[in-house]
């Protein structure tokens, strides 16, 4: 089972998007409060559109923002015309609607495709953007050349983010697609070629849950403290689990986290937001 490095296939999109005329708008991203996690992959949005010459700006905000207040100041910032897409950094905290916030993002200027109009388009195929994490998969699947039209697919999680909206791109694509949640039993894992998570539970796949030849494409993360204290990354998928007899297989792979899906959705974000600045002017 070989690691699949998400980094080397960021980097080709990123080299794509270079050799494309560099948006004139920027790009707003929103934070709310002072959630680690959340300034860290803002961190690295940052770095990315340093390499790529793209204009960024961030916004913080108090994390005790209201509903409205915080709904009005994405809808302030979304309204100007120097702007050519908006960024609302999750999770929010606990007390804001999130739905409520996102969907004060224009269509024309949803990067992530969460609010209700660019995520409603993209359900009925009207929108030229997917979901990152849907671009992600299919990014992996060109890249690793698996052949989804004859696989049974099994997708973990059915959040918003990650799983309804793969699950509903996977219709008509794959031959089988099984679903999972947290609680589910979990033994048809076995009958799936290809495994996709985006549960957020750390070590929820195990190794010997999947039949022998799976790959596994992980979108979960969380952190945990080493012995020396450091934060460390990890994933929906036990990869510390895999055996030598796992390893040595080459036809499948796994993302590994850090360094998997995490660095695609980041560069897929860029390629959004490349497209609807085209598109838009």
């Amino acid at each position: 089972m070989n690691p699949l490095d998400g980094k080397a296939i960021a980097q080709k999109i990123f080299a794509n998007l270079k050799a494309k005329p560099t948006p004139k708008k920027f790009l707003a991203a929103i934070l709310v409060g002072k959630d680690p996690a959340s300034a860290s992959f803002l961190k690295q949005k940052e770095k990315t559109a340093v390499e790529l010459d793209v204009d960024f700006r961030l916004y913080r905000l108090d994390d005790t923002t209201t509903n409205d207040d915080l709904r009005e100041e994405v809808g302030r910032i979304a309204r100007q015309g120097t702007v050519g897409g908006v960024i609302v950094q999750l999770p929010l905290p606990k007390h804001l609607n999130k739905h409520y916030i996102l969907n004060a993002v224009p269509r024309e200027k949803d990067v992530d495709v969460l609010g209700e109009r660019a995520i409603g388009a993209f359900y009925t195929g009207r929108n030229s953007v997917v979901p990152p994490a849907v671009g992600v998969l299919d990014e992996i699947l060109r890249y690793s050349t698996f052949d989804i039209q004859h696989s049974t697919v099994a997708v973990i999680g059915l959040g918003f983010l990650v799983g309804k909206p793969i699950a509903t791109w996977l219709m008509g694509r794959a031959k089988e697609i099984l679903l999972f949640d947290k609680g589910s039993d979990f033994s048809l894992l076995k009958n799936a070629d290809l495994v996709i998570s985006g549960a957020g539970s750390v070590g929820l796949v195990k190794p010997e849950m999947l039949k022998d030849d799976a790959s596994v494409i992980d979108f979960g993360y969380g952190a945990s403290q080493s012995a020396n204290g450091k934060s460390q990354l990890h994933g929906d998928f036990d990869a510390s689990q895999l055996t030598t007899n796992d390893q040595q297989l080459t036809t499948n792979f796994y993302t590994p986290t850090p360094g998997g899906t995490g660095p695609i959705l980041v560069a897929k974000l860029f390629e959004n937001f490349f497209t609807i600045s085209r598109e838009n002017g």
